[in-house]
C-alpha cells in the first residue's frame, strides 16, 4: 500500500523556465511525510514533544520530467526500511495524467530530541505496516 498525497504547484516552486526547481522537490516530499505522520496519528510534533525526531541523513532523487506552475501532483510514499533506528521513505511524484516525474527515497535515523540515536518506537512500526514494501524487514 501507498500513502497518497496532492500538493499543486505553486509560482514561488518554479524558475522563469516555468518548471519546478530541483531542491522544490525536497520541500513538497517534506510536506507529504508531515501529512503522513499526522494522518497516521499524532504527527511530528507530537513525537517532537515526546522527544522523538527524524533527521535525513540521505536523499536519492531521479528525476525523470518537469513540473510546472499549476500541476496537480501525486506524491506517493512508502517505508523501504523501517528497522532498528532507520526509517528509508520511498517516493514516486506524478502529474494528474500519470507521468512520472520524480522518484527516489529519503533516509532518516529515529533519534532522541538529544540528536542520540534509538530505536524505532514499536507503535510507530505498527501504524507504517501497511505502507511497508516487501523488501522492508521489521524486527
Amino acid at each position: 500500500m501507498v500513502y497518497k498525497y496532492q500538493h499543486r504547484v505553486s509560482y514561488a516552486e518554479c524558475t522563469v523556465g516555468n518548471h519546478v526547481y530541483y531542491s522544490r522537490y525536497l520541500d513538497i516530499l517534506e510536506r507529504a511525510r508531515g501529512e503522513m505522520f499526522r494522518e497516521l496519528g499524532g504527527g511530528l510534533l507530537a513525537l517532537q514533544e515526546a522527544g522523538t525526531i527524524f533527521p535525513v541523513i540521505g536523499v536519492q532523487v531521479t528525476y525523470k520530467g518537469m513540473a510546472r506552475y499549476d500541476d496537480l501532483l501525486t506524491i506517493e510514499l512508502f517505508m523501504n526500511q523501517l528497522v532498528g533506528i532507520r526509517i528509508n521513505v520511498g517516493f514516486r511524484v506524478a502529474r494528474a495524467d500519470g507521468t512520472l516525474l520524480a522518484e527516489g527515497e529519503t533516509r532518516h535515523v529515529c533519534a532522541g530530541t538529544d540528536e542520540k540515536p534509538k530505536r524505532l518506537p514499536k507503535e510507530l512500526i505498527e501504524k507504517f505496516q501497511p505502507y511497508i514494501t516487501p523488501a522492508t524487514h521489521v524486527p
